[in-house]
């Protein structure tokens, strides 16, 4: 199949630095691109054709319309398109407006990161479940520091196990803030590179953010509250349930985690495993699951993960994330779906 399309200014915005993105339409719709007389020959099979070619022209109809989108959002905006046709490319590029926060411009950067962005958004509960590096601490902070500054929450808890990655770290000096903060430095890693620093230290003082392993939350209801559970595939089903059921009035709680990075010892049940298991069907509980294509990280991630995976299998292990629910507009939670693509 061929299809043809004139070459406007606002489709030459598409091409890219040395045609990257056409580039990447081609190698994800199998499709070839040929430039003939000031026009743009698409030739391959009829869905990788039509997909194209819906995305070029909806692009070009956008650019002319004044629209203008950056390198790293024109990216996202073709890799979303790609993932779900069924999206038009009009709303795809609505959704992808960058968000300003403090010193940071969030933009979601695959079609996972929206679905979490939108699920944050409009559930009290979000699991976002999947590999290293695809934005779920991130983009979890980016939500919890935007709510309180629109004044939707009145504090921030960030809270993650204090569980030792493989090694045995010993006696560790200083006060007990001081010993746990190792543990906890990702999640102020996330707060400095979102916000100025001055204004988190103040709020870290003030405790309207705080940073606690997860024992800390015992006894306690976090009302009007953005709480979350990092690096939840270390806990507890005791820890687990007892986060769950802290969460109060007007408050939101977000749980990240990668289940194939479990640093329990061994023959210990992770706590995020048990409730994958457990609340999955509780409407207003939202699941969105990851996978390497979301790492926004160096690009030789995303194929460490893929090589990982097919080293698992290979072996007979479960390394692989498992089949799990997936957020929609019909329901929060979508049983029996997983969003993992299958190994090419």
């Amino acid at each position: 199949m061929k299809k043809s399309i004139s070459i406007t200014q606002g489709l030459q915005s598409l091409f890219g630095t040395y045609d990257r993105n056409i580039r990447f339409l081609e190698k994800s719709l199998s499709v070839q691109f040929q430039t003939h007389n000031g026009t743009l020959e698409i030739v391959g099979n009829n869905g990788g054709v039509t997909v194209a070619e819906n995305i070029l022209r909806d692009y070009a109809t956008l650019v002319d319309e004044g629209m203008r989108l950056d390198n790293g959002e024109v990216e996202s905006l073709l890799k979303i398109a790609v993932d779900d046709p069924s999206r038009s490319v009009r709303e795809i590029a609505t959704s992808l407006r960058s968000r300003p926060l403090g010193k940071k411009q969030v933009t979601p950067k695959s079609l996972n990161q929206r679905l979490y962005v939108e699920a944050m958004e409009t559930h009290d509960i979000v699991f976002g479940v999947g590999p290293a590096g695809t934005g779920k601490t991130y983009l979890a902070v980016a939500l919890a520091l935007t709510a309180l500054q629109n004044h939707s929450v009145s504090k921030i808890i960030l809270a993650r196990p204090a569980v030792e990655a493989g090694e045995r770290l010993g006696f560790l000096p200083g006060t007990l803030q001081e010993k746990v903060d190792p543990y906890l430095q990702p999640l102020y890693d996330a707060l400095y590179d979102l916000c100025d620093r001055d204004k988190i230290d103040r709020w870290l003082e003030k405790n309207i953010i705080e940073i606690a392993p997860i024992a800390f939350m015992r006894g306690r209801t976090l009302n009007e509250c953005f709480a979350i559970l990092d690096e939840a595939q270390n806990t507890t089903p005791e820890q687990m349930k007892m986060f769950l059921t802290r969460i109060g009035f007007n408050s939101k709680a977000v749980i990240t985690g990668d289940i194939t990075q479990i640093d329990l010892p061994q023959g210990k049940r992770s706590g995020l495993i048990e409730a994958i298991d457990v609340v999955s069907n509780i409407s207003g509980i939202a699941f969105v699951w990851f996978n390497e294509k979301d790492v926004v990280r160096h690009a030789l991630v995303q194929e460490i993960i893929k090589a990982y995976d097919a080293y698992n299998q290979a072996r007979g292990h479960n390394g692989k994330q498992p089949t799990g629910p997936e957020l929609n507009e019909q329901a929060p939670v979508r049983p029996s779906h997983s969003t993992r693509p299958s190994d090419e």
